[in-house]
């Protein structure tokens, strides 16, 4: 089989080696298609993700669907054929977070596309039976790769707690970031405000949902926002960017009393806030660490509305050309909204 290994900052090879075999419990998975995210795109280009650091090779790609290969012994209810979304986190099930239905906290966490646990850039993968979920006929492997991202956003919709007609504002209008105002728009949001310095980011914000999105090269956000909503501003503002001040700008543009929740991973190690501005607004602060147990419903929400979602995926690239994939990427070139690729 085909591996894409990440061997230093902007370096692909590809090499062959043979498939593993899956023990007890698992199966093999011939992966179809993988979705490029920000926490990748962070490795390729910076050799880090936050206080993470790369420890070369490794494998990238968390956001997988592909195709059941070969049920391990003990494995019952799949069948070779079977079309699914897979999911990259490997969890113990038996520490106090686990324990307390907070997996994505499980002190024993293991995930597939971090350092020493390699992702699914790759023709097959062996995992648990229990890490999969079968594909509806009318959702494709590619737009089943977004199942992982999607899960994320309803994690943070859990802190965005969103009421009603309340306001929002999102930052950044990647993949993730496009996905929330698409999520927000879906939950009932009133006016939402995307912010994004890429034009055809911004374009793709509109398309989704977001009623206006801004320039932040052009204008203040955060002082456009609140003028917009008479000083008062948005009930939550979710910052899916984490770069070049987007927090400090999340947390201006929120009235007193809001939320706002940190999806977005920084590449600093240490972060200043506007902690003053937060504290007279008692703003409440959350941030996202993946997604925990949303997959199913992150499923479900792309079936009933593909047609929000599945514009996205501008791009699709093959395992052979990875390394133009990252750099299209990387470099926002091309009008890519959503990376794929296809194996």
């Amino acid at each position: 089989m085909r591996v894409a290994e990440l061997t230093g900052v902007g370096r692909f090879r590809l090499y062959e080696t043979d498939p593993a075999e899956p023990g007890p419990g698992q199966v093999r998975v011939r992966v179809a298609a993988v979705g490029l995210c920000g926490s990748d795109l962070h490795y390729y280009s910076e050799g880090a993700i936050g206080d993470t650091e790369c420890v070369y090779p490794m494998v990238l790609g968390h956001e997988p669907a592909g195709v059941l290969d070969k049920p391990g012994p003990g494995v019952t209810g799949w069948s070779a054929g079977d079309r699914v979304a897979l999911e990259p986190a490997l969890y113990c099930y038996h520490c106090e977070f686990c324990l307390a239905g907070r997996h994505n906290i499980c002190s024993n966490i293991r995930f597939m596309s971090m350092p020493e646990e390699p992702g699914f850039l790759r023709d097959y993968v062996v995992l648990p039976a229990a890490n999969l979920l079968p594909l509806p006929p009318a959702i494709s492997v590619e737009e089943g790769a977004l199942v992982e991202p999607l899960s994320v956003v309803l994690h943070s919709m859990q802190f965005a707690a969103l009421r009603p007609a309340e306001t929002a504002a999102v930052f950044g209008a990647g993949p993730i970031g496009l996905m929330t105002v698409a999520t927000l728009r879906l939950s009932g949001a009133g006016r939402i405000w995307c912010v994004e310095p890429v034009a055809h980011r911004r374009e793709l914000a509109l398309r989704v949902g977001a009623d206006a999105a801004l320039d932040p090269a052009a204008v203040d956000a955060s002082a456009t926002i609140l003028s917009e909503t008479g000083q008062r501003g948005v009930d939550v503002s979710i910052d899916c960017a984490a770069k070049d001040g987007t927090i400090d700008h999340a947390i201006r543009a929120t009235r007193n009393g809001g939320r706002v929740v940190m999806t977005g991973i920084p590449s600093e190690r240490t972060l200043t806030l506007e902690f003053h501005v937060m504290r007279r607004k008692e703003l409440t602060l959350y941030n996202v660490r993946r997604s925990n147990r949303e997959s199913q419903a992150a499923l479900e929400l792309l079936r009933q509305h593909r047609e929000r979602f599945a514009p996205m995926i501008t791009h699709t690239r093959p395992l052979e050309k990875i390394g133009e994939a990252f750099a299209i990427f990387a470099a926002y070139a091309d009008g890519v909204g959503k990376m794929m690729i296809r194996l």
